[in-house]
């Protein structure tokens, strides 16, 4: 699982003119879910998402947790994140995982991250969405499952 993983002041996501969710300070990530990505993967992804360390302490220092700072998460699934532009000008999606493989491990993702006690909004699967956020910082992370030791 591939995530894309934004400090965010504040973060909605819109289907057509409706907002469907928003969440204030906290976590804006995107996920993506690859053919070979399994629930071992969507554990990982759940408690690194939940232990990150990227909010600023007293000092400025980014010690601080999602928890720590009472923050908020909102997830999209973006199957986009395994698009392989290597070749040619159009992507390639072949490593994204199908719909239905994808839902299930996404469904499974935000189940254990409010498991976990964190406060998880989210966008609608296979819809066209509209993504509004203020980036804090910015910060902007990349995390791979496939790419831990």
């Amino acid at each position: 699982m591939r995530a894309v993983v934004q400090r965010v002041s504040i973060a909605q996501v819109k289907v057509g003119d409706e907002v469907i969710s928003r969440v204030g300070r906290g976590l804006m990530v995107l996920v993506g879910v690859g053919i070979k990505d399994t629930e071992e993967d969507v554990e990982y992804l759940a408690n690194k998402l939940s232990s990150l360390r990227v909010f600023e302490d007293y000092s400025g220092k980014m010690n601080l947790s999602l928890d720590e700072v009472k923050g908020q998460m909102l997830i999209v699934s973006q199957f986009t994140l395994y698009g392989d532009c290597r070749k040619g000008r159009r992507p390639s999606f072949d490593q994204a995982a199908q719909a239905e493989v994808a839902q299930r491990l996404y469904s499974l993702l935000v189940e254990s991250l409010r498991r976990k006690g964190i406060v998880v909004a989210e966008g609608k699967f296979q819809e066209r969405m509209s993504v509004e956020l203020a980036n804090d910082g910015p910060v902007t992370l990349l995390l791979d499952s496939k790419k831990h030791f």
